[in-house]
């Protein structure tokens, strides 16, 4: 017998996918199917994730590999079920389809509870996510069983208070690392044109051996954010002069002025230069940069800070490490729990870091905080005193703007507007 039907899928291009199939017929009859797609997508570039309405032809085949299972479970380290975690990891590698690529993750993700920030392109892929353990483990891991990505380096960090970020956003990206400019043509799949890397245990041999001996020809290279740099950094490493890494043009501009440029007038064969960044994606993306200007002898932390302080602890380094999430900042402790966290300030008292950014006095939290203007929105580091003086400002002027949010008593990350709108509307009324 014929009968009419209705029917919803999930486009998951070249993935199996998920329909529910409703039978209209006297009586009712109502059931829910399993079944792949190999000739229908839509693409998933520049608009967002959906249902799908569509036609199909004909359906068989299991999706028994497409979602957490025991295999998956068994994987995970001994961590309570209820333990968040903030996970990180990036890889370069060829993705002929990441349109497809990007559909496959959203539907084995569709009954995880993770959110973060999740990047795929021609190129590859970059991740930074929170959730419950047993999710946030169980994606990495199912994506470690795809040969491409078999051999990912998986970072994983405590939570807070629950989730680390807002909401999942996982998605197309033209570029896994933003910078001003079209290097899209550069090989960044080819390691051979990227720095040479070193492991922590090395990395702090060489930094040992050039704080001995000053006469050595190097240069330390931070290749994140000033205000990172502001909280926690390798010792030796300046200050870079850049607050967005897109802005970054270390050796690349044509008029080389040494104050602002530590690789102006830099001997590019014979010059020694050591990269390092949070998680290594930045060092790897702006070494090939450098191998395409002539620059040789290029070495770069293999996983950046948050790996060396993993295996190697507080040696070299200095005060905490900047995060991008609602964290903005955590001690070594974090990452090496043989760290004792009372010695993570130790320098506090003789380095030039850790300023209040209205008083230049020295700061008790190295934590930053937004200005309390939303126009303004400034990222800064505030000792108490200028907190309670400037409520929460970053100076006198944003004290009398029009869109102005309440004091944090500690630096955390501001609420959306409107709740802070609406909540002052109520208090009027």
């Amino acid at each position: 017998m014929q009968l009419p039907l209705s029917l919803t899928i999930l486009d998951t291009g070249n993935a199996a996918a998920m329909a529910t199939i409703t039978l209209i017929h006297r009586p009712t009859i109502s059931c829910t199917i399993n079944f792949s797609i190999t000739a229908i997508r839509v693409p998933l570039r520049h608009r967002k994730w959906k249902p799908r309405q569509i036609a199909v032809a004909s359906s068989s085949v299991s999706l028994s590999n497409s979602r957490p299972n025991e295999e998956h479970r068994r994987l995970l380290p001994e961590t309570s079920e209820e333990d968040f975690l903030v996970v990180n990891f990036y890889h370069f590698v060829s993705i002929e389809d990441p349109e497809a690529e990007v559909a496959k993750h959203l539907y084995f993700m569709r009954d995880l509870n993770i959110h973060g920030r999740i990047y795929l392109n021609e190129q590859g892929i970059n991740a930074q996510y929170s959730g419950p353990s047993k999710d946030v483990l169980a994606y990495a891991n199912w994506l470690r069983e795809d040969p491409r990505f078999s051999d990912i380096l998986v970072q994983v960090s405590p939570a807070i208070n629950g989730h680390a970020f807002p909401k999942l956003k996982l998605r197309y990206k033209t570029s896994l690392v933003q910078l001003e400019g079209d290097f899209s043509h550069l090989p960044f799949l080819d390691p051979s044109k990227r720095a040479t890397p070193l492991t922590p245990s090395e990395w702090r041999e060489r930094l040992e051996t050039m704080n001995r001996n000053k006469d050595t020809k190097y240069i330390l290279l931070d290749m994140r954010n000033g205000y990172e740099w502001d909280i926690g950094h390798f010792q030796g490493a300046q200050r870079p002069t850049v607050d967005n890494f897109r802005c970054t043009s270390f050796g690349l501009s044509q008029t080389e002025d040494a104050a602002s440029d530590p690789l102006a007038n830099a001997d590019k064969e014979k010059t020694e230069v050591l990269m390092y960044c949070t998680g290594g994606i930045r060092c790897d993306v702006y070494s090939t940069i450098l191998r395409e200007r002539g620059f040789q002898n290029i070495l770069t932390l293999k996983g950046g800070v948050t790996n060396y302080l993993k295996d190697e602890g507080i040696e070299q380094w200095v005060g905490n490490l900047f995060v991008f999430d609602s964290r903005l900042s955590l001690p070594p402790s974090a990452y090496n729990p043989e760290v004792e966290s009372s010695r993570t300030p130790q320098f506090f008292g003789n380095n030039a870091f850790a300023k209040c950014y209205i008083c230049t006095s020295k700061v008790s939290q190295l934590r930053h905080r937004n200005c309390a203007n939303l126009d303004c929105n400034l990222l800064f580091l505030c000792c108490k005193d200028c907190v309670e003086e400037l409520r929460g400002c970053c100076c006198t002027e944003c004290t009398s703007s029009p869109r102005l949010r309440p004091v944090l008593a500690d630096p955390q990350r501001y609420q959306k507007w409107h709740i802070y709108r609406d909540f002052g509307r109520e208090q009027a009324s």
